[in-house]
C-alpha cells in the first residue's frame, strides 16, 4: 500500500507499471501529460502535478475548464506520446524529450461531452521532470498551476458538487486545487492515475 507520495517513490511505482496500449475504441486521438516534479525537498519530497486552466474560447467543449496538458494528435506526429509531447511544448513551453523521462501510458479514456462520447479517444502519458524548466503559457491556456499529489490521490480535497443534465441532477466528484474545480475527464483520468500507483 502507498503511504507516502514522495517523488522518488512515485516515479519508481509508474515506471514499473505494465504500460498500457493503444485501445479499439473508435474516434479520432488526442493525448494529454500527467507532469511530475520534485517538491521542494527534490527527490525526496512530495511529487507535484501540473494542471492548466483552459483559456476561454467559444469553439472548446472544455473552454476555462482545469486539464492537463494536451490535445489531439496531428498527421505529423509518429506516436500519442509523441503528440502529448507536442501539446505540452506548445502549450506550456516544457520540452518534456529534453527535460522529461516519459514514465507510463495509462488505460485511453473517451472523451464525454454533457453525457454523450463525442468520438474522441485520449491516451494519458506521465512525465517526470528531470528539473524545474520554466512554464510559458501559449493562448490556449490562461494559467498553470502546480500541486501536491498526496492530498488528491487520497481524497482529502474536493467532494461533490450538483450538475444538470436533462431533467437530472448529479452529484459528480471533483478535487479543490486552489478554489478551481478539477473534474469530469481529468478527475476520471487522475483516478486512473492513482490505480497505477497503487497497483
Amino acid at each position: 500500500m502507498l503511504t507516502s507520495y514522495a517523488f522518488d517513490e512515485v516515479t519508481r511505482r509508474l515506471a514499473a507499471y505494465a504500460s498500457a496500449v493503444d485501445s479499439d475504441e473508435p474516434g479520432s486521438r488526442a493525448a494529454v501529460a500527467a507532469i511530475l516534479r520534485a517538491g521542494a525537498e527534490g527527490g525526496g519530497g512530495e511529487a507535484e502535478i501540473l494542471f492548466v486552466r483552459r483559456a476561454e474560447h467559444p469553439t472548446d467543449p472544455w473552454s476555462g475548464h482545469m486539464a492537463l496538458p494536451g490535445g489531439r494528435r496531428d498527421p505529423s506526429d509518429a506516436t500519442l506520446a509523441d503528440t502529448a509531447m507536442r501539446e505540452v511544448l506548445e502549450e506550456v513551453g516544457i520540452d518534456l524529450l529534453r527535460e522529461g523521462v516519459l514514465l507510463a501510458r495509462l488505460p485511453d479514456h473517451p472523451a464525454i461531452f454533457r453525457g454523450n462520447r463525442v468520438g474522441l479517444v485520449i491516451a494519458p502519458f506521465v512525465f517526470a521532470l528531470r528539473g524545474d524548466p520554466e512554464v510559458r503559457l501559449n493562448d490556449e491556456i490562461a494559467e498553470t498551476i502546480w500541486t501536491p499529489l498526496g492530498p488528491l490521490a487520497r481524497g482529502e480535497v474536493g467532494g461533490t458538487f450538483p450538475l444538470t443534465h436533462g431533467d437530472e441532477v448529479f452529484d459528480v466528484p471533483f478535487h479543490d486545487v486552489r478554489g478551481r474545480r478539477v473534474w469530469g475527464l481529468t478527475y476520471q483520468m487522475l483516478q486512473k492515475l492513482f490505480h497505477a500507483l497503487h497497483a
